[in-house]
Parts: structure tokens; C-alpha cells; sequence
């Protein structure tokens, strides 16, 4: 059994990758929720319906999210009548948000309605909302505080940022099950999501930290740097922001003794050293996905 920690685009394909190798049963995603946020009066969680997309082989992956083969009708109606289109939503993406909202209006958890929603998608991983309690990752930057899509879409991730917090996480309660899947898992991964905004969330809700904390069996971590680079997304940029070491050094530094092994790019291999000598395991693969040979390469690193 594998856990998989997870938010985003790179969670979503190393799931992928591992359910070609190993039965899609024996996977359990733990996902961020600190993305989420109400807009339209609709509740959209957009890491939850990334991770689905993906592993029902539906996600735009041109894009980086919501469905492929979309149509805007709603979206350009909506700039017709004046209102906000910053966070694009296609028209069949629209049915996802539209079912979660009436479903939880009528009293369902997230989690509950994440588990239908994967099942009429047919995907067979387990996936968990790391809490079905409200959090919203923040961002202190030049033009105030902002939340996570603000920040991420509305300004692009362009804008400096001196602060990040969690809200809501320190009286959150980890989602059913989530517990569980950490401490009996016979591996736990940390997905190369971003360690700020991504991973950060979901460590943040009591108990999810103790419980990786506990093990006795491996953790694994894949770094979501290559070259000391994020391939999307602002990963390096927040590090050397707020102060931490932009490479495999800072990102270690942020998991700490919660992960015994780590998988990083070929491009990285010369903190390697480095790793080892801070106590541990490294495994050298390319870590960048989408090619058959590369992807079963990432995936013998992380189930060795």
C-alpha cells in the first residue's frame, strides 16, 4: 500500500506513473485542499479534480488543468454580462463544481463527494482530501494579501512574496482515512509538488506531521526541482524569497527527518553528495514525465 501526498499537476502525473506499476487499488492520494476557494458561488477544489482528471486520462495536459477537449460557452457569456473571468472554468468542468456544491449543500463531506466524484470518473486510486475542514493558503506580497488563485492565476505568481500562511489548518481535523493511510502504508511518498503551497498544507493539519513522524517503514521523497528549477510554477522563486536555499538542500530542509529517501534529476545530481551526507538515501533518475521510458525509470526509483 502507498500513500502519495499530493497537490497539483506533478502529484497528479507521478500517481499516474506509479498506477501503470503497481495496482491503482494499492494507491491513496492525500491532497491539498489549501487551494481551495468559492467563486460563482460554486466551491472549487482545484488540486482534487487535477489529481482525478488525471488518473481518469481526462486532463487537459496542454493546458496544466481542467478537461481537455473543453468548450467556453459559459466563460464567454459570463464576460458578456461583465462578470469576473480570471479563473477560467470550461463548460463541462463547470458540472464538477456545480455537483460538488449541491452535495455538500445537501450536508456530504468533501470527502465523501471527492470519492463519488472519482468513481464516476472510474479511478480506482483512493483519493482524500487532506481535511474536510476549511484552509486557504495566503500570501503576504508587494500588492497585499492574496489569496493562493489570486495570487497563482489572477497575478500570474508574479508578484514577491514575504509571508505564507495556512489558515484555518491548526483547528483542522485530518479527512477520514488520512491517518490511516500514512501509518499504514508501506510507503509514503512525497509527490514534487511545490513544498510551499502544495505539501506545506497538508503538513500543516494536526496530526498528519506526527503520523509521517511515527513510521518505521520508507518515505520517499521526489524533488520537485530540476536544474534547481521549478519546471512550472514559482517553487524556486518562493524559496529564495522567504529565505530558504533555492536547490535540494532547501527543499530537504522543509521535510527534514520525515523523509528518508529522496529521488531527485539527473540535472541535480550533484547535490547527491550533499543529501547523503545529511543521513539520506538518494536515487538519481530523470524526474521529468511523460515519456515511457523515462516515467517506468522514476517509478523503479520510487517503489526500490
Amino acid at each position: 500500500m502507498i500513500t502519495v501526498l499530493s497537490g497539483g499537476v506533478g502529484a497528479a502525473r507521478l500517481l499516474r506513473v506509479l498506477a501503470a506499476h503497481v495496482p491503482a487499488t494499492d494507491l491513496t492520494a492525500v491532497v491539498n485542499v489549501g487551494d481551495d476557494f468559492c467563486l460563482h458561488g460554486l466551491t472549487i477544489c482545484p488540486d482534487l479534480d487535477t489529481v482525478t482528471y488525471t488518473l481518469a486520462g481526462r486532463h487537459d495536459e496542454a493546458q496544466g488543468w481542467g478537461l481537455r477537449d473543453e468548450s467556453w460557452r459559459v466563460m464567454d457569456e459570463l464576460a458578456h454580462l461583465g462578470g469576473p473571468t480570471w479563473f477560467r472554468l470550461g463548460d463541462r468542468d463547470l458540472a464538477t463544481h456545480l455537483y460538488r456544491s449541491q452535495r455538500l449543500a445537501e450536508g456530504a463531506t468533501k470527502s465523501q463527494v471527492s470519492a463519488e466524484i472519482a468513481r464516476a470518473h472510474g479511478v480506482d486510486v483512493r483519493v482524500l482530501p487532506a481535511s474536510d475542514d476549511p484552509i486557504a493558503t495566503t500570501l503576504t506580497t508587494a500588492q497585499g494579501e492574496l489569496g493562493f488563485q489570486e495570487y497563482f492565476v489572477q497575478h500570474h505568481h508574479q508578484v514577491p512574496v514575504t509571508a505564507i500562511a495556512y489558515r484555518g489548518a491548526l483547528t483542522a481535523a485530518p479527512g477520514p482515512g488520512v491517518a490511516d493511510a500514512i501509518e499504514g502504508a508501506d510507503r509514503v511518498v512525497l509527490a514534487p509538488s511545490n513544498p510551499l503551497l502544495s505539501l506545506a498544507p497538508i503538513l500543516a493539519v494536526p496530526g498528519v506531521r506526527a503520523a509521517l513522524a511515527a513510521r518505521r517503514g520508507p518515505s520517499v521523497a521526489v524533488s520537485p526541482l530540476v536544474g534547481g528549477r521549478a519546471l512550472k510554477g514559482p517553487a524556486d522563486r518562493l524559496l529564495e524569497e522567504l529565505g530558504h536555499d533555492a536547490g535540494s538542500r532547501g527543499v530537504a530542509a522543509l521535510y527534514g527527518d520525515l523523509v528518508d529517501t529522496w529521488v531527485i534529476d539527473e540535472a541535480d545530481a550533484g547535490d547527491a553528495g550533499d543529501l547523503r551526507t545529511q543521513g539520506y538515501e538518494v536515487r538519481v533518475t530523470s524526474t521529468v514525465m511523460g515519456e515511457p521510458g523515462r516515467d517506468a525509470r522514476l517509478a523503479a526509483a520510487v517503489l526500490a
